[in-house]
């Protein structure tokens, strides 16, 4: 493993307050290696920061707001759109269409990518605090895998593949699941439980470390593959709400902040999965 940095893993802001809207999520760099976050000054808007600077990249059709947003392996964006229900794809020059529709749908959330091109949704009901979990295979046919959870939010793939994370916010619990070669899920599990505050994105590293952000305690939470706590990242901000790799190591990790409309960002010891628009595989941890 990389030895830590005595910068590493101290929060700093990169936008600063107000540039976003209290709906600020997201956010995922792209290949470009600009970060791509939703509600840019208002809501149904996607914007571009490079550089510490927010642009307007795209507006999303009438009525629909993103929210999670992944790149696929054709670099297309692809935005769950929690107010219609579907999840979008963003073309390199902004043009918005249909990835798949999600019939029935409460309000699509957070999405994670799998090597082999499988999405996965979170699909969180609030107003009774329970939730299911999607599958959009790469056809965009989308079915789903499992109802009467918790409130699910944050969902994340491990870097081999093999397992699909998925939190319950109101719960406080984060679930494990095997996937199968077809995409589907077995063997869930309990991975982790947090005794207050709320459960909001999640990104894994290529080492298989789990990065939660903690919903009112200002903190991500760094896991090890077997759950165990390894660090708590102390933000800014209170209301974290998600989490992405980028940079040019991928090394660094952005956070949203909804209390501050703002991002704020450190440095990990070790890459993300994810950075770039491109999936990153298992790095396993050298012996000594």
């Amino acid at each position: 493993m990389q030895r830590s940095g005595q910068t590493d893993y101290i929060a700093r802001d990169y936008v600063g307050d107000g540039v976003f809207t209290s709906g600020i999520e997201g956010p995922a760099t792209g290949p470009d290696g600009a970060l791509y976050l939703v509600n840019f000054a208002r809501e149904g808007t996607i914007g571009r920061v490079a550089e510490g600077r927010a642009t307007l990249f795209a507006t999303l059709p009438a009525g629909s707001v993103g929210n999670g947003i992944r790149f696929a392996a054709d670099s297309r964006m692809l935005v769950a759109d929690y107010k219609g229900h579907r999840i979008l794809a963003v073309d390199a020059g902004g043009k918005v269409s249909v990835y798949a529709d999600l019939p029935g749908a409460h309000q699509p959330n957070d999405i994670a990518i799998a090597p082999d091109g499988t999405v996965y949704a979170s699909d969180p009901d609030w107003r009774t605090g329970s939730g299911r979990i999607w599958r959009i295979d790469r056809q965009g046919q989308a079915s789903i895998l499992e109802d009467g959870m918790g409130t699910t939010n944050g969902i994340e793939v491990s870097p081999d593949g093999g397992r699909l994370y998925v939190a319950e916010s109101v719960q406080r619990r984060i679930w494990a699941y095997d996937l199968g070669a077809g995409g589907g899920i077995s063997g869930k599990r309990l991975f982790a439980r947090f005794a207050d505050h709320g459960l909001d994105g999640m990104r894994c590293d290529r080492e298989g470390n789990l990065y939660v952000t903690r919903h009112g305690a200002g903190t991500v939470a760094v896991l090890a593959s077997d759950g165990a706590i390894l660090r708590e990242v102390r933000l800014k901000g209170r209301l974290p709400s998600n989490i992405a790799f980028g940079g040019r190591d991928g090394r660094t990790a952005y956070v949203t902040l909804q209390d501050r409309g703002a991002i704020e960002t450190f440095h990990s010891a070790v890459p993300g999965r994810e950075h770039g628009g491109k999936q990153h595989p298992l790095r396993r941890r050298s012996s000594r």
